[in-house]
């Protein structure tokens, strides 16, 4: 708007950035990730240690074997 030489008040800058703040609001819930299979759940924290300890003994039931790929990054 800078550019065409029109007014640009706080007012109209607060409207411009409200959706965007109340959409990232909303998505950054865990439960948002949760209900679209984003990541694996969530865990209540007094059971940290039961899962982790769970996910530990699956991990040993299985020989490691050699891979063909780099690191993967998201």
């Amino acid at each position: 708007m800078a550019k065409r030489g029109e007014p640009w008040s706080d007012n109209d800058e607060a409207k411009l950035k409200q959706p965007i703040i109340d959409q990232f609001e909303r998505q950054s819930h865990p439960y948002y990730a949760t209900a679209r299979l984003w990541d694996d759940g969530i865990i209540e924290p007094a059971q940290t240690r039961e899962v982790l300890a769970m996910a530990i003994s699956a991990s040993m039931n299985n020989d490691i074997q050699d891979t063909q790929f780099g690191v993967f990054r998201m």
